[in-house]
Order: structure tokens, then sequence, then C-alpha cells
């Protein structure tokens, strides 16, 4: 990625339905020059998607959890694939130790967050241990991607 690359990629991040024309005044560079760059991007996997960013407390879902949970390591990519797939988990990642998931969860309140974690955590045998913290206060939050 070149300098050009970058700063587009910034605009696109802040506003991803920003016109062509409009990243091009603002670069200095032609409308055709952006969409070739954009094009680019996209064939080198570098911009995945263009996405909409939802506010979760306009939906309902005002409770945002972290669960950490230990999972035998015979069971970890079975339980991570199953749980990724439910729609009260916004992200999942396997951590370096390979026994541990951080689940991020979003749910209307806590009665919908124990009904989550009995159902989907609690009930499987290969679940060790679990921790969970719900978010107090949003400091800083990365829409969109690192900011570049």
């Amino acid at each position: 990625m070149n300098n050009t690359d970058t700063r587009i990629v910034s605009l696109l991040i802040k506003n991803g339905r920003m016109a062509y024309a409009d990243i091009a005044r603002e670069l200095g560079v032609s409308r055709a020059h952006v969409r070739e760059r954009v094009r680019r991007l996209q064939e080198d996997g570098i911009i995945e998607q263009f996405t909409a960013v939802i506010n979760p407390e306009k939906t309902g879902k005002t409770l945002s959890a972290f669960v950490d949970v230990k999972v035998a390591p015979v069971a970890i990519e079975s339980v991570a694939r199953e749980l990724a797939g439910l729609p009260e988990v916004v992200s999942l990642y396997i951590m370096s130790d390979l026994q541990s998931l951080h689940i991020h969860t979003l749910t209307e309140d806590f009665e919908a967050l124990d009904r989550f974690t009995s159902r989907h955590i609690f009930s499987r045998p290969h679940i060790l241990s679990v921790e969970c913290k719900t978010l107090l206060s949003r400091v800083k939050h990365r829409r969109g991607g690192p900011r570049l």
C-alpha cells in the first residue's frame, strides 16, 4: 500500500459510501484513479468488504459482555465454530494458549445474557471455566478496522 491507498482506506473507514468523486477531490487525484485503486485494494484482499455499522442500543441490544472461556483443547475449534454462529456473539477469538476463547456478546439485558450462557456455555461438557465481564463504558471503539 502506498500513501494514496492509505488515505483512500482511511476515508472509506470513516464513510464506506463516500463517492469516488469526493475521495478524488479530497486527495487531488482523478475519480478513475480512485476507482482503480479501490478495485486493486479489493483484489489484493486489503478491503475485504463494505458493510453497515449498526448501533446496538437502537436495536435493543444494550448489554455488551466479554466472556472468556477455557475449553478442552480437543474441542476448541468445534466449540468456537458453534458459538460463532449464534446471534448474540459479535466476535469470537481463539487465543494463543489454544484452549481459551474470547467472546464479545450483545444481549438485551442481564436476563438474556444469563439465558445465553446457560444454554450455550454452561451446558457444554468441554467447557472448563468461564469468566464474564460486562462493559461499563466505551472509551475508544474501532469501527471499520484499524485507523491508518
